[in-house]
C-alpha cells in the first residue's frame, strides 16, 4: 500500500493507494491538483491519466473509497451517498476502478466546496 495525503484548504487526509494497476498509473502522475466537483456525498476532478476500466469496477461502494472513474479520467473520493444512490452506500455514476481508502473519517470532505483546489501528494 502506498501512502498519500489529500488536500483541501485546510483540510488535510491520509489515504492509502491499494497495488492496483489504475493506482500505479495514478501514483506514477504525483504531486497532482485539480478543481473539486461536488455531486452529492462525492468530490471528483480530472487526473492527467487515462487508464480503462477494469474487470473489477464497481459502482456501489463504501465510504471512504478512493476510484478513478474512466470516462472522466477522474480521482473520485466517495464519503456519503451521491444522487444515483439506492442506500446509504455512495455509488457512483458508473462503475469506478478501487484505487484505495481514506484513512480517518472520510465525511470530513463534506467541507470541500465545488471550485476548490484538492492536491494529491506521496507521502
Amino acid at each position: 500500500m502506498k501512502q498519500i495525503t489529500i488536500q483541501a484548504g485546510d483540510l488535510k487526509m491520509s489515504a492509502q493507494l491499494n497495488d492496483s494497476e489504475t493506482a500505479q498509473v495514478v501514483w506514477d502522475a504525483l504531486p497532482v491538483t485539480g478543481s473539486a466537483s461536488v455531486w452529492g456525498d462525492e468530490i471528483f476532478f480530472s487526473l492527467p491519466v487515462k487508464h480503462g476500466e477494469t474487470a473489477d469496477a464497481v459502482a456501489e461502494v463504501e465510504v471512504g473509497t478512493l476510484g478513478y472513474w474512466p470516462p472522466g479520467s477522474a480521482f473520485c473520493i466517495f464519503f456519503g451517498p451521491t444522487p444515483v444512490s439506492t442506500s446509504d452506500k455512495p455509488k457512483a455514476y458508473s462503475p469506478v476502478n478501487i484505487l484505495g481508502q481514506v484513512i480517518g473519517d472520510a465525511t470530513s470532505f463534506k467541507s470541500v466546496k465545488s471550485g476548490q483546489a484538492v492536491t494529491i501528494s506521496a507521502d
